[in-house]
């Protein structure tokens, strides 16, 4: 089957990419830029932008499937570079499916889209927790404003469904490894709040695994067609005991010093502030919607992509850690 990957070139992206092609599929990867390690795969490559509709709907033509898997993430930046990439870019998708016949969906979504300050995620099922409201982020609004289309598009001709996976680490992570390490080395890492908040992560070849499970059983009418499901590996763990395994991987110093909840929140406005009226280049230490993920709980039910598509972790938090160490060891 020809499939199209949208953000093929990514951590998750080329992971996606990689099993599909190990799986017998005809892959193309729509990318900003080149990547020689899709070529090596085998992946044929677009590039184009995904607000720009004409080159999304020509990088879809041919293909009977769309992992769609590219979004601008973050905490920080301008809600229209959010709003092009995630709605627009998103809109784009759902519109070269109807053009080419496409029949199947997958978006990766984002937990964010349900986050609460004050009503953490804990254990409830993924068709029993509400959207968020008031997002401090245009990551987290943007994101589900793109869930919303994707799952109002599921109809009789096109099945689509949504993947939420927590915090993706693994070997290959070019983003939350690199800063933590770089933070811990520098003296800058703080545990907001306890560090005693229960959350879940997702290794890179687990969130890839419920990507393949969902497309397997995807189809018009199917029980997860329409809907969005929790993905993680279904260990939740204190913030603490997560940062410092991850922090041991690299050799890098271990976290101890705490900043409350209420320090990192006024950091994180003025850090917002700052940056805007000044403004400053990067992205800030600190901002009121990182504040609020860091010390809030975040794990998740993994019941119902279990029942609706088969979904069982293959690589628990210790054996990932393993693989993680071997993996930088080895670099």
């Amino acid at each position: 089957m020809k499939i199209l990957v949208t953000g093929g070139g990514g951590f998750l992206g080329q992971a996606l990419c990689r099993g599909l092609v190990e799986r017998g599929h005809h892959v193309i990867s729509f990318n900003r830029g080149h990547y020689p390690v899709l070529q090596k795969l085998g992946v044929g490559q677009v590039q184009g932008d995904l607000a720009d509709a004409h080159a999304v709907m020509h990088a879809a033509d041919g293909v009977e499937a769309i992992f769609h898997n590219a979004a601008k993430a973050g905490a920080w930046g301008s809600y229209r570079s959010y709003h092009q990439a995630n709605v627009v870019g998103t809109g784009n998708v759902l519109a070269a499916c109807r053009a080419h016949g496409i029949g199947r969906l997958i978006h990766t979504s984002t937990p964010s889209v349900t986050h609460r300050a004050t009503q953490p995620v804990e254990g409830l099922g993924a068709h029993e927790v509400p959207y968020g409201e008031d997002f401090l982020a245009p990551y987290a609004a943007t994101k589900t404003i793109a869930e919303k289309a994707v799952l109002a598009a599921n109809d009789a001709t096109l099945a689509t469904v949504a993947l939420r996976p927590r915090l993706i680490w693994g070997p290959g992570d070019p983003q939350i490894l690199p800063r933590l390490v770089e933070r811990a080395r520098s003296g800058r890492l703080r545990i907001v709040g306890s560090g005693d908040n229960l959350v879940d992560t997702t290794f890179i070849d687990n969130a890839a695994l419920a990507h393949f499970d969902a497309f397997e059983h995807l189809r018009p009418g199917a029980a997860c067609a329409g809907r969005a499901y929790f993905i993680s590996n279904g260990e939740p763990r204190p913030m603490r005991e997560v940062l410092n395994a991850l922090l041991d991987t690299a050799g890098a110093p271990r976290v101890e010093k705490t900043l409350s909840f209420k320090a990192a929140y006024r950091i994180g406005r003025a850090c917002e502030v700052l940056w805007k009226v000044l403004p400053l280049k990067g992205d800030p230490p600190m901002t009121r919607f990182l504040a609020e993920q860091l010390s809030t709980a975040h794990w998740y039910d993994m019941g119902p992509a279990r029942r609706d598509f088969g979904y069982v972790p293959m690589v628990s938090f210790d054996e990932g850690i393993i693989k993680l160490k071997q993996s930088l060891q080895r670099a």
